[in-house]
């Protein structure tokens, strides 16, 4: 089959999909296709624009860029036409027949059939072209690229169904014209009027002129008349957008909606932006930036390998899309363009990681980042921190010169809170570390004829153990699990409050970060607890002051049973209720970190935990004088494993712990 023959060829599997999801997801907000189209034509100008820096006979014959939309009301037609770098027959087929996307396979994962939330994930897939179908009952692409003989043409078509044909195409000017042929329930848009207000809306920020036919409302018969004697001539082009690029105007000249389409216009999301900086800077480096922060994050934000960044322009023509030299990895979700007065215009992706000046603007923008992150207000912060934290936790790791403003930004749950979803930031457990009785006060929790002990909360200990001026956290699988772990038991007898982490990148960055505000953080699942010199609730009760030399038999008699098991067996000073606890060594590695590195085929070094006892608990003094070895031997078998079910862990042996505790029942049920 010759290239000149007319080829039918079928959608990509993906590509039908979308195409159905688009047109059910999208039907109430329509008007977008144009947007979307217009948003096209503005790129493929963009790209002949930086490739004519180096071969101006690319625009010889045509250079003066436009975006032309048109209409027939009588055909139910309408028509965006540019004047950039085209297609060739083969790139028609590709870009227009599939989705050659990254993370195609993970969005499709990622649809809910909420109508609603399919929506927002297929703006964010930015696949612009296939919203032609949610108006159009059949598509025509015509489009020749830049460089090519006339003769070399193509013709795409399309119903939006299960197939489209490619045909060659003489004599077409360069560059692409979309033309819709819409379904009858959409001739609202072959109208003048309804598409300069759709342009005026969504477009007016493109720095192209979009433009249309001067028509003379209510002008109806000098034009019927111009028919009759058969003289009407082409119609005179108006600009009808202002057709300047957004971020070179002044801030104060730009509303608030135009800044958000804007936004729509770079990122593709259909929904507004959470907030956004327009920034320009002059001096020893000139550049203009604009940065937004989405509400959402996308479906592939996990991907640390997908294209990623800015916007590239130098002297307000467009360099490259995906410019990630701007910004470091861990902002990966933040959109928008950076324009420099300083950088080349043939500057390429290895020279830009290369340049100081290059390094200059990324710390630059990082820095006003995180400020415009810092600055917002809690509740406004609260739905950014769900959509992207774990992301910003990772700069932790890999930006020191900003890790302090990092730990600003980050939020926890907190014993301080009952309810999961509420989040504290460091700087707000300092605060109540400094003054433990604030909140009581202001909430009336304090009052008159009430003591201090009654007032401390749970434990009735209003007295501030030594060492309690460090931030304490707890790494755990869930927020349930936290909040049940007998490692808080102590702390909650002292009134001091725990962080509690239960991110699965919690335990790597805490690697970074050894303290913040001159307070250092503690694991309270690691090493030796140090209350200097005070002992939990049950050792400071009916063990009293009981020293190690009274207590080694039973913790040596339990250490013969988990010989192998456990690194040692000692008293603990951090549970009140529980019997034992399972105890990290301090530089042990976390059962968090263990967990990734596995998944990951990664070897994992050998440890082993401490166990730790509570020789006040009834159990443990019951076990103490149990003179049976075989039943001793299984019930501190039983609380090992326990101990371990606490953490979180799976038990070595399920069938040999589920007998045993048959076993207890039986005797139990004998007694």
């Amino acid at each position: 089959m010759t290239e000149t023959a007319a080829e039918t060829r079928g959608f990509q599997t993906e590509a039908r999909k979308l195409l159905k999801l688009m047109i059910n997801s999208l039907y109430s907000n329509r008007e977008i296709f144009l947007r979307e189209l217009i948003s096209n034509a503005s790129d493929a100008i963009d790209r002949l624009r930086f490739d004519a820096l180096n071969d101006e006979s690319l625009i010889a014959d045509d250079p003066e860029f436009r975006i032309v939309v048109s209409f027939d009301k009588d055909a139910g037609t309408v028509s965006i036409a540019d004047n950039g770098i085209g297609m060739t027959r083969e790139e028609a087929i590709e870009h227009l027949g599939t989705i050659a996307k990254s993370g195609t396979e993970e969005f499709f994962e990622h649809l809910t059939g909420d109508q609603r939330k399919d929506s927002a994930l297929i703006g964010q897939f930015g696949v612009g072209f296939y919203s032609s179908f949610i108006v159009a009952k059949e598509v025509e692409v015509l489009t020749r690229r830049a460089g090519q003989g006339q003769e070399e043409g193509t013709r795409w078509a399309s119903a939006g169904e299960e197939d489209f044909t490619v045909e060659a195409a003489p004599d077409l000017p360069r560059g692409t014209r979309v033309t819709l042929t819409l379904k009858p329930d959409a001739t609202e848009f072959a109208d003048g009027f309804r598409l300069r207000s759709v342009v005026r809306r969504y477009s007016d920020h493109v720095g192209v002129p979009v433009m249309m036919a001067k028509e003379e409302y209510g002008g109806e018969d000098d034009e019927d008349e111009g028919d009759e004697k058969g003289d009407k001539q082409e119609p005179a082009l108006e600009t009808v957008n202002a057709a300047k690029a957004l971020w070179t105007r002044p801030r104060t000249d730009i509303g608030d909606d135009e800044y958000k389409e804007f936004y729509k216009h770079v990122s593709h999301d259909f929904e507004d932006p959470a907030l956004w900086s327009h920034n320009k800077v002059e001096g020893k480096l000139e550049y203009t930036s604009l940065l937004y922060v989405p509400k959402r994050a996308p479906f592939d934000l996990w991907n640390r390998e997908l294209p990623k960044g800015l916007k590239l322009y130098v002297q307000r023509v467009f360099i490259m899309d995906d410019a990630d030299q701007f910004l470091p990895l861990y902002l990966r979700f933040v959109r928008g363009i950076v324009d420099s007065s300083d950088l080349p215009l043939n500057v390429s992706r290895e020279l830009l990681q290369e340049d100081d000046r290059v390094r200059s603007i990324k710390n630059a923008l990082t820095k006003r980042t995180l400020d415009m992150l810092a600055k917002m207000a809690p509740d406004d912060y609260g739905p950014i921190w769900d959509e992207f934290g774990q992301v910003l936790k990772e700069g932790i790791g890999e930006d020191f010169a900003n890790k302090d403003a990092l730990l600003g930004l980050l939020r926890f749950a907190s014993t301080h809170d009952d309810d999961p979803k509420q989040r504290t930031s460091l700087k707000d457990y300092i605060a109540r570390m400094a003054n433990p009785d604030a909140d009581a006060e202001q909430e009336g929790v304090t009052g008159e004829g009430e003591d201090e002990g009654e007032a401390a909360g749970e434990g009735g200990d209003a007295s501030k153990p030594k060492g309690s001026d460090k931030i304490y956290y707890l790494v755990a699988e869930s927020d349930a699990a936290a909040r049940q772990s007998p490692h808080l038991e102590v702390f909650r007898k002292h009134g001091v409050e725990v962080l509690l982490l239960t991110d699965r990148i919690d335990e790597w960055w805490l690697s970074f970060a050894q303290e913040f505000e001159g307070k250092e953080f503690q694991d309270v699942a690691r090493g030796e607890l140090d209350w200097g010199g005070e002992d939990g609730d049950g050792e400071a009760g009916a063990k009293g002051a009981k020293d190690d030399k009274q207590d080694e038999p039973v913790l040596k008699r339990i250490g013969e049973v988990l010989d192998g098991k456990v690194e040692s067996v000692r008293r603990s000073k951090r549970l009140t209720d529980s019997p034992a606890c399972l105890v990290l060594g301090e530089n042990d590695m976390g059962a968090q970190m263990r967990r990734m590195m596995e998944v990951t085929g990664q070897s994992v070094p050998d440890s082993k935990p401490h166990l730790e006892v509570n020789l006040a608990h009834p159990l443990i003094m019951r076990l103490d004088q149990e003179p049976d070895e075989d039943r001793f031997k299984d019930l501190v078998s039983i609380i090992f494993d326990q101990a371990s079910l606490a953490e979180g862990n799976t038990v070595a042996e399920p069938g040999a712990y589920v007998q045993r505790i048959n076993k207890l029942l039986v005797d139990l049920l004998a007694a």
